[in-house]
Formats: structure tokens, sequence, C-alpha cells
């Protein structure tokens, strides 16, 4: 079965900066793009039946948009019964990435992210990207790395992305010098970092690793990263993560502040 890229769509700008996105990540990948639009039915005796051509219209419309951006990529576009983050996760089964913009239509003026795209991240059985409404940047990408056994898919992710988009990928992880990285079973932080990027390089010889040992506070050193860069890369959960905790702080820290589109790849799925 060939690779999908599957992007929830709702009529709103940010929806349509995560088309052009998805549309760029299904052709960087030689994958499928799949156009989702997910609704509820009313329902009550003081509600009529609602006519769907206008949300077929919308999902047929964003694809439209899609297929501009590019043009060899394949689109399908669906109409589905259902909330919007439930549709997404039972999409996401079948997908190799879910994509979703910042805010929805529904989102409160002031609201940096849509609870939409929070709770994707948190459940999605694939890597979620969420997307700004400003166009992407031509910097790296750059890879929040913990050292913790559940971030060797997000690693990984990082890789192949940078591989497909020809860019650097910039490896960081943040510590406090008063702290000792206790329970990570390596010497230090330096360490840490070259062993959660090594052995990659057969797979991305194209790929320039440059490796960041950034003294701060986590989140804070990474929304500061993410300045500069095309991409963000985090695992859904770090060390030190409470059990059953879908989303880590700092994963949620950078979808609320980062400056570029951010990637969250769930450990194990």
């Amino acid at each position: 079965m060939g690779s999908m890229v599957v992007v929830g769509v709702d009529g709103s700008s940010s929806s349509h900066a995560a088309v052009v996105q998805a549309a760029l990540e299904a052709e960087r990948r030689g994958a499928e793009l799949r156009v989702v639009h997910a609704f509820s039915w009313p329902v009550g005796p003081m509600y009529a039946p609602l006519d769907p051509s206008p949300l077929n219209t919308l999902a047929r419309d964003a694809a439209q948009d899609a297929r501009r951006v590019a043009p060899r990529v394949e689109v399908g576009d669906a109409v589905m019964i259902g909330g919007a983050v439930s549709v997404l996760v039972a999409e996401s089964r079948a997908a190799d990435l879910v994509v979703v913009g910042r805010r929805g239509i529904g989102g409160f003026v002031g609201m940096l992210l849509g609870s939409t795209a929070v709770s994707v991240a948190a459940h999605s059985h694939c890597p979620v990207l969420v997307v700004r409404e400003e166009p992407d940047g031509a910097g790296p990408v750059v890879l929040a790395v913990d050292g913790s056994p559940e971030g060797d898919k997000a690693v990984e992710f990082a890789f192949a992305e940078a591989a497909s988009r020809g860019a650097e990928l910039v490896a960081v992880h943040a510590w406090l010098p008063d702290h000792e990285p206790a329970g990570t079973g390596v010497e230090s932080p330096e360490r840490l970092l070259a062993q959660a990027v090594a052995g990659r390089a057969e797979r991305y010889p194209d790929v320039t690793v440059r490796q960041e040992v950034l003294s701060g506070e986590t989140r804070e050193v990474l929304v500061q990263a993410s300045r500069n860069a095309q991409l963000m890369v985090a695992g859904a959960r770090g060390r030190g993560g409470f059990s059953g905790m879908l989303l880590g702080s700092v994963s949620q820290a950078l979808l609320h502040h980062a400056h570029c589109p951010v990637a969250v790849v769930r450990g194990r799925v």
C-alpha cells in the first residue's frame, strides 16, 4: 500500500495553510493526499436535515487548491460525519502523516492554538504536522532531543524530513547546568545528544547534522530555536512524563508558541 498524507480542512485561513503544506509534504514523499472535512449533524426536533452540498464544495475546493500547489500529487477529498478530532484520529490509522492548521474557524480571537490541533497530536496513530498561517522559512529542521526511548521515532522522522527538504538538521538538547542529567544513563548531555542521532548517516548521507547542547529551561530553549527553523520536530512525550499522559508539556508548549510548523511524533502507537 502506498503512503498517504491526510489534511483536515474547515474553510479557515489556517486550514488553507495546512492544505498547502500537506500538498508539499505529499509531493516530497511521493504520497497520495486525502483532504478531509468533518462535521457533526445537529440533532433534535428543531433541526431540519442539513444540505451537505456546501460541505462537499469546501472539501473539493481545498482539494483543487492542493492540486494547484502540487500538480503531480494524486488528491482525493471526503466529507465525514463526526467530530474533527475523532475523524482525523481514525484517518491517522491508515496515514503516514496528518496535517492540521494551528487554529480553526471555531477558535477564540487571541487563542494561539485550536483544541483540535492539540487533541489530534495527542491521540493520532501517526506523526502530526501543525501548520502556521505564515509562509515557511528556509532554515534548518530542528529536532528536540530528550534522550528518551520514546523519542527515537521523532529522530527518524526529523532525518527523513531534512532529507526530503534538502535542509540541515539541528539536533538540540536543553539542560540546566545546575541539574545533572540523572537517569539518562550517559556521561554528559553532549553524549546523550550524540547517541540519539548516531547510526543514521548511512541511511541519510546527504543530511548535514549539527548538534547543539543549550543551557536553559527546555521549553524556552526550543521556542527560541524555532525562530529560524522551517520545521520543529518533537516527541509526543518526553522523559519524566506521567504514565498515561499522551502529550508532554514540552510538545504542548511548542504547539502553542513555536515560530514555525511543529511535527509531533508519538514514540509508541
